[in-house]
């Protein structure tokens, strides 16, 4: 009984590992039909407390609101020629990783949202996105797939075995990742004084300013929030949320101002809300004269 139970086992985990296998390396070939000019953004779908369960693909739509650049989502997991998702497909042309697709919108459509900042501004601006994506994100990577993995159960809609094996995989490849970026081969003590540190520069140069650089918002604001947005909403109960709730309630304030100007429909775009609505290929904004979908806000 013993040989069985074992062999069950394994082939399980093959058609696991086969599945996960095929969803990271998978290309993409366009299923939408859209005018050009349309950005098609291929993201992961939407989570159960925020538009999204990564920072990365909330920073890039949330630039494409900010921008008001017609778009389409597509939630069915693709992943770009890189094997990294967000991405997107902009008049026939693939780009990946978020901050390449914002760079290449800017260039193609013209628009500039910190276009009021020095280039002084621009400049701290670009270091605290690169402190929040290139440092603090990790942190946060090692305090949800760490010893606990009690808040990530909360946020990945998977249950039993396919939500184990999803974590297995998913600590294995952070804890590559995180050891090669070199924050991995810290204690955990010590990476947590390096987020609590990171979150306080954050707030501290944030202050009393209704947006990030200032009274209007500009494209570090896609960064910051996407990644404060990741703390609040699908960090639940861990250490990082705790921290910024009870000590932070500047980015707590900021968090939710974000969301009144750019996400008005935050809740129809959260699967646990009884708002929720599947967007999986709505068009977003107008275009060229005509109406192509929702301008959700003015």
């Amino acid at each position: 009984m013993l040989h069985l139970l074992i062999a069950g086992i394994v082939i399980i985990a093959s058609v696991l590992i086969f599945r996960i296998g095929s969803f990271l390396y998978k290309r993409s070939t366009s299923r939408h039909n859209v005018p050009p000019g349309v950005v098609i953004l291929y993201q992961i779908g939407r989570g159960p407390f925020a538009p999204s369960v990564s920072p990365f693909p909330l920073k890039l739509e949330t630039f494409l609101r900010m921008t008001k650049t017609p778009y389409v989502n597509d939630h069915s997991a693709k992943f770009s020629s890189k094997r990294k998702t967000p991405w997107i497909e902009y008049d026939g042309k693939s780009i990946a990783d978020s901050q390449f697709c914002i760079d290449y919108i800017k260039t193609k459509r013209g628009v500039d949202v910190s276009s009021h900042l020095s280039p002084s501004d621009c400049s701290v601006a670009r270091a605290f996105q690169k402190l929040t994506e290139e440092n603090l994100y990790w942190t946060m990577c090692i305090e949800m797939f760490g010893e606990d993995t009690s808040t990530v159960e909360k946020v990945i809609p998977y249950k039993g075995l396919k939500l184990w094996f999803t974590i297995w995989f998913l600590k294995r490849v952070i804890n590559k990742e995180t050891w090669g970026h070199g924050i991995g081969r810290h204690t955990q003590e010590e990476v947590w004084s390096i987020a609590v540190s990171d979150m306080t520069a954050i707030s501290d140069f944030l202050g009393d300013k209704d947006f990030f650089m200032g009274p209007e918002p500009s494209e570090v604001d896609c960064a910051i929030f996407g990644m404060m947005a990741m703390i609040l909403f699908n960090m639940p109960d861990s250490r990082h949320e705790k921290y910024v709730r009870e000590n932070l309630p500047n980015i707590v304030a900021y968090c939710e101002r974000m969301k009144r100007r750019f996400w008005p429909d935050w809740e129809s775009h959260v699967l646990t809300s009884k708002k929720y609505e599947n967007d999986d290929g709505k068009i977003y904004f107008e275009t060229q004269g005509k109406d192509l979908g929702t301008c959700i806000y003015s």
